[in-house]
């Protein structure tokens, strides 16, 4: 997998987990606030996209995982 799979990955798997924790009707519930984590990865998301800053990306592809060709990750910005 390249890193921009695996920031898509990670971000899906926040949210879904965030919104399973935080939702009540949801067997896994624990606290509404877990729904703030939500709004802080769609936030951080968006500021990627903006400017092109992404520290999972980073960290990322200091552990090696390979880029996409062609792809977004390949100039620095990855979410």
């Amino acid at each position: 997998m390249t890193v921009e799979r695996y920031i898509r990955l990670m971000a899906g798997a926040f949210v879904m987990l965030s919104l399973a924790l935080g939702v009540e009707g949801s067997p896994l519930f624990v606290n509404k606030w877990f729904l703030a984590f939500t709004a802080f990865v769609g936030f951080n998301l968006f500021q990627s996209a903006i400017t092109g800053f992404c520290p999972p990306g980073i960290l990322l592809r200091k552990l090696g995982v390979k880029e996409s060709n062609g792809g977004s990750c390949g100039t620095g910005g990855c979410c």
